[in-house]
């Protein structure tokens, strides 16, 4: 049987870790490929704890990002969005509400510009109503708000807001 030796990989390896993960794989494997394409870097004392030390960084910088993450997503939950549209026949609107536009008012909102593509929503809004919509901000971490689309004649009536009363 072959020998089997420590590294620790350099940048991801397809079925094998993530830079920065400390690995024990054969003797051929990692003299062969992964050392010579810069993969990885033999398992030393002092590579074991830089490999350390970056991951203990990289836990807190992902630990601050997801309590970001949390304050906004309470900050946005349950939140009512308004637009008002035209509306024509069957109450649907000429265009429609996408996440660009939902993305613009939340912009407006937190006063930085936010990424649409953390909206869930299936297909564009394309009648006036009230529509749940989900925000996903990282994994594990949503918020839901409240999207009301009006005709500009105030086609739907809602019954005013608790907090402008």
């Amino acid at each position: 049987m072959g020998s089997k030796i420590k590294v620790v990989l350099t940048q991801d390896v397809a079925n094998l870790g993530t830079a920065g993960e400390i690995r024990e794989v054969s003797g051929g494997y990692g003299r062969n490929y992964l050392i010579p394409r810069g993969m990885a870097v033999l398992a030393t004392r002092g590579q074991i704890r830089q490999a350390e030390e970056r991951l203990a960084a990289q836990r807190r910088r992902e630990e601050a990002t997801r309590r970001d993450a949390q304050a906004i997503a309470a900050r946005l939950h349950g939140q009512t969005l308004r637009f008002t549209a035209r509306v024509g026949e069957l109450d649907r609107l000429y265009g429609s509400i996408t996440s660009s536009d939902i993305a613009g008012k939340i912009g407006e909102i937190l006063g930085v510009e936010f990424d649409r593509r953390k909206i869930q929503l299936e297909e564009p809004i394309k009648r006036i109503g009230i529509y749940p919509v989900t925000i996903r901000l990282m994994t594990g971490v949503e918020a839901v708000i409240n999207v009301v689309v009006e005709g500009e004649e105030g086609a739907i009536q809602l019954p005013p807001d608790p907090e402008t009363v």
